[in-house]
């Protein structure tokens, strides 16, 4: 096995830690919600609109934060943060199934954009440099040594989902550990730290004998146990990485069969932050599964409701009608997936991916039905949408020789 492929497999755990920051509603109850640093009346705002996936005016809160606190690296954080939070999911790059297995690493996603790369880069640099200047005053820092393991997070989720540079992301998650490690040794009670931690703790435990022996001679080790322990304590702290540490436990306990505790987190997360379509649209995947069909059916077709009238405005809330459809159809339900997938057709503006997916899903259902008319009807709109993607690879396959 190669240092590079043991490189992407453990900066996993990084990528992790930025892709699932994800959207609680704007109108949470104060204390639903962690004391985030700086504490101050704009921070808090910017981390409920960032939540609320609601980007664009978090960013402009955290600019506004970031010029009142020039020198605080947790301002600088946050505002790179957002910056590559937003980036990400424009890149399509926030789907939790990707990393409820390995299918991140090969899929194929849109190109950042060159403005938001130079800024990302711009504020982990800023912070960095921040962060550095304490700990020459100070190698003990706590508060320095914990923001510099965030930065150095979101270097590795950086390098690794834009850059595809998985050594260079390697690195930094390296570095990020042991900074957030020295905190724990100087403050065990600083629960924030145990969330990186933890997240390389399972993601190392889960590795393969040789991949893990691999990733010790680079400075990694871990414990699936304890890695989902830490994780545990993480999400009980009452910090700010509280949210997260939950969103990742359900990740992980998806990935070990753990349904039931999964689904009780994602559950608690969904009253909490009714209007995360992510999570909302987790709930039905995990239900799916556990291999509970019936209910997942019910689960997306709450989020389609939803979404429908208007209550995920930043979220691609179309999603599920295809995953619905695909659902009724492992349940021979095949007039109901049709019913399903014509959802989409009351969409202003889906998805174009959601869309070809929706109606590659119909094709095939027609030319099982024999109805080869209306099968190539929706194959040539999956063509038409965009003849470069991986369906539509699939729908002129399909428009040559019938789906069976």
């Amino acid at each position: 096995m190669t240092v590079l492929t043991v490189g992407r497999r453990v900066a996993l755990g990084i990528a992790w830690l930025g892709v699932w920051v994800l959207s609680a509603p704007a109108d949470a109850a104060a204390s639903d919600l962690p004391v985030f640093r700086p504490n101050d009346p704009i921070t808090r705002s910017g981390f409920e609109r960032f939540y609320n996936m609601d980007y664009e005016r978090a960013i402009a809160d955290m600019e506004k934060v970031a010029a009142q606190h020039g020198d605080d690296p947790y301002a600088i954080n946050n505002l790179a943060n957002t910056y590559l939070i937003r980036e990400l999911f424009r890149m399509g790059a926030l789907d939790p199934t990707d990393y409820a297995n390995d299918s991140f690493i090969g899929s194929p996603r849109r190109p950042a954009t060159e403005e938001a790369k130079k800024k990302i880069k711009e504020f982990l640099e800023r912070a960095t440099g921040l962060e550095e200047d304490r700990l020459r005053v100070n190698p003990n820092d706590v508060e320095a040594l914990y923001a510099r393991g965030v930065t150095r997070g979101m270097r590795s989720s950086y390098t690794g989902l834009i850059d595809r540079s998985w050594l260079t992301a390697l690195r930094s998650a390296v570095g990020s550990r042991h900074d957030h490690e020295r905190v724990l040794e100087l403050s065990p009670t600083f629960t924030d730290a145990k969330l990186i931690v933890g997240t390389h703790d399972y993601v190392v435990g889960s590795l393969p004998w040789a991949v893990k022996m691999a990733a010790s001679l680079v400075g990694f080790s871990g414990n699936k146990e304890r890695g989902i322990e830490e994780l545990y304590a993480a999400s009980k702290g009452g910090g700010e990485a509280s949210i997260d540490a939950r969103i990742l436990l359900a990740l992980f306990l998806r990935r070990e069969g753990r349904f039931d505790e999964a689904l009780n987190l994602v559950r608690g997360l969904t009253q909490q932050f009714p209007q995360n379509v992510i999570v909302g649209l987790e709930e039905g995947d995990l239900l799916r599964a556990a291999h509970r069909d019936k209910e997942a059916v019910a689960a997306y077709r709450k989020v389609w409701d939803s979404g429908h009238a208007g209550h995920f405005p930043f979220g691609n809330y179309e999603l599920s009608s295809v995953n619905m459809g695909d659902t009724q159809r492992a349940l021979k339900d095949d007039a109901g997936a049709l019913v399903s997938y014509s959802l989409m057709e009351d969409v202003a503006h889906p998805a174009m991916e959601f869309r070809q997916r929706a109606a590659l899903g119909a094709g095939e259902i027609y030319d099982l039905q024999q109805k080869r008319d209306l099968a190539v009807k929706k194959y040539n709109l999956v063509v038409s949408v965009d003849g470069s993607s991986k369906w539509a690879e699939s729908a002129r396959k399909y428009l040559r020789e019938p789906y069976r």
